[in-house]
């Protein structure tokens, strides 16, 4: 996450301003961001430090890079990057795999540095939807164990598995 060029808070507001062909990338955090704005409708121009992260890069870096991530493509709804930034939402369940780069950074700043949605349920949500959610939960890692040829591991989330399917099985007869 970008610092505020003025002061050490985040920043969570990003400008490009383009002068006399001159394009300078402004990171601001709230409270400098509304003196930022308050200066330029009045016309004038706020004094801003230069980007001290981007000064690394060559001229047009971050726009080549932009760019290149803009045209990458889902194969299976053949919604673009570009495309999901204009509307916000992706087209299928497959973007999440074909932009996987592009969205760890973005999914990483909206959630305070997670990128696994760990969820809630809800209080008074009864056993048998636990314990359902619980087999998915549990078939799901023995699928990874196997695939990762941790037998171990599959074995014993196969017993667990197999123990729930008992208890639910008992329960109905």
């Amino acid at each position: 996450m970008k610092k505020c060029q003025e002061c050490p808070k985040p920043a969570t507001l990003h400008i490009t301003e383009i002068r006399e062909g001159d394009v300078q990338a402004i990171h601001l955090c709230e409270s400098c961001a509304q003196k930022y704005l308050s200066n330029v409708e009045v016309g004038g121009t706020a004094p801003v430090a230069p980007a001290t992260e981007e000064s690394d890069e060559g001229p047009g870096q971050a726009e080549k890079e932009s760019s290149e991530a803009d045209e990458k493509t889902c194969p299976m709804c053949q919604i673009t990057f570009k495309q999901f930034r204009g509307i916000g939402r992706l087209g299928c369940p497959h973007c999440y795999e074909a932009f996987h780069d592009e969205l760890l950074p973005l999914l990483e700043s909206i959630h305070n540095g997670e990128t696994q949605h760990v969820g809630k349920s809800p209080s008074q949500s009864p056993a048998e939807n636990q314990r359902n959610h619980e087999l998915i939960r549990l078939k799901s890692e023995l699928r990874d164990a196997i695939s990762n040829e941790q037998y171990e591991v599959a074995a014993r989330l196969r017993d667990q598995i197999q123990v729930l399917e008992k208890a639910e099985a008992e329960k109905t007869v």
